[in-house]
């Protein structure tokens, strides 16, 4: 059960937390309730198996947490009416309005509404990191070089400031996308070098920011950095059953053996430009 709950977690969770701080605002409280919802999944599903839409079962497990919060906090009633309102609507879409979307991909979409202009590059990175694509505090310390503590009181200004600032959480028409671009390509480079690490439970990680490379590459085919990043990703991904040896010690690029790499990425990287 927990593997079924793993498996939900890495296709739904920015989807859930994107949904709930669309709702509520508040950063902290989609993530504890996206959180508790998972929590609850491990002991539901055990008893009464997946169901058959696990994504909207844990959106509304979730959205219902939030609103029991809401409504605990509640003092005023504008309050109270804002969350009877929300209790009775649907969450609205995160698209950015009727008709085709300006980004192909839900998930790349709230990556670029996530890299809001209004905070600093390393705020942008760190905020969806966390909260869109669930690494923990210190995995993306590890990443930026500095204490879990540091990462730690980053994270919290940025979500102060999203706060204070009253920063919308609404994706950006495609005009905006170039000004948003460097932080979601930070985003995909430090996403892919988690999963590159030994441990192979995190390769879906390399997996989902080569396929979110190749979406943004396709979106974006005039912006030399994100092809950049792509064929940066296959090259380095080709080799990646090269990397270590039967005793699981690393092997330099000039003793790794050629033959075991994918060519079919190498092929597509060096193609890429």
């Amino acid at each position: 059960m927990s593997r079924a709950v793993e498996a939900v977690y890495a296709d739904e969770w920015g989807r859930i937390v994107a949904t709930l701080i669309r709702l509520t605002g508040d950063w902290d409280l989609a993530e504890e309730c996206a959180q508790e919802a998972f929590a609850q999944a491990l002991q539901v599903w055990r008893r009464d198996g997946v169901p058959s839409r696990p994504g909207a079962w844990l959106t509304t497990t979730a959205r219902n947490r939030a609103l029991d919060r809401l409504r605990r906090r509640a003092t005023e009633s504008a309050k109270l009416r804002e969350v009877a309102r929300m209790a009775q609507i649907e969450p609205p879409p995160l698209g950015p309005g009727d008709g085709e979307p300006a980004i192909p991909d839900e998930r790349l979409e709230l990556m670029f509404t996530c890299c809001h202009p209004a905070l600093n590059l390393d705020a942008q990175v760190a905020l969806t990191l966390r909260s869109l694509a669930g690494l923990s505090t210190a995995e993306i310390a590890r990443a930026f070089l500095v204490t879990e503590r540091t990462m730690g009181q980053r994270i919290f200004r940025a979500k102060q400031k999203v706060a204070h600032a009253v920063i919308p959480f609404r994706v950006p028409p495609a005009h905006l996308l170039p000004d948003r671009l460097p932080g979601v390509l930070n985003v995909l480079y430090l996403l892919y070098n988690e999963g590159y690490s030994d441990q192979p439970n995190k390769t879906r990680l390399s997996s989902e920011a080569i396929r979110l490379a190749r979406v943004l590459a396709g979106l974006m085919p005039d912006e030399p950095e994100a092809q950049g990043l792509l064929a940066l990703m296959l090259l380095h991904d080709a080799r990646r059953a090269s990397r270590f040896d039967a005793e699981g010690d690393a092997v330099t690029l000039e003793d790794q053996d050629r033959s075991v790499w994918d060519k079919d990425r190498v092929a597509e990287g060096a193609a890429t430009r």
